[in-house]
């Protein structure tokens, strides 16, 4: 493995932890509010979490990595619809 993938690696496992506290913050969010708005978030956040181990095994394994971003873009959909559910006239 070379000092690139490895580093590669150690970011998406830092990034990985970070998006896993995110989404468990804003389920508490949704816990005591009970917004939808934290839902998305929270859900969003759980996909990007799941997008990054998925990219890191795929580097570590040498496959491809560009259909791993279907996840990225479907958490930034979720968070413009829980924007949108937020916002719209009730």
């Amino acid at each position: 493995m070379s000092d690139r993938v490895a580093g590669m690696l150690l970011l998406s496992g830092v990034l990985l932890s970070g998006y896993a506290i995110a989404a468990l913050f804003f389920l508490r969010f949704w816990r005591d509010t009970r917004d939808r708005l934290f839902v998305f978030f929270a859900i969003a956040f759980c996909l990007l979490a799941i997008q990054r181990a998925a990219l890191g095994w795929a580097l570590w394994s040498g496959r491809e990595t560009v259909v791993y971003y279907a996840l990225r873009l479907a958490a930034f959909v979720l968070i413009l619809i829980g924007i949108v559910d937020k916002n719209r006239v009730r």
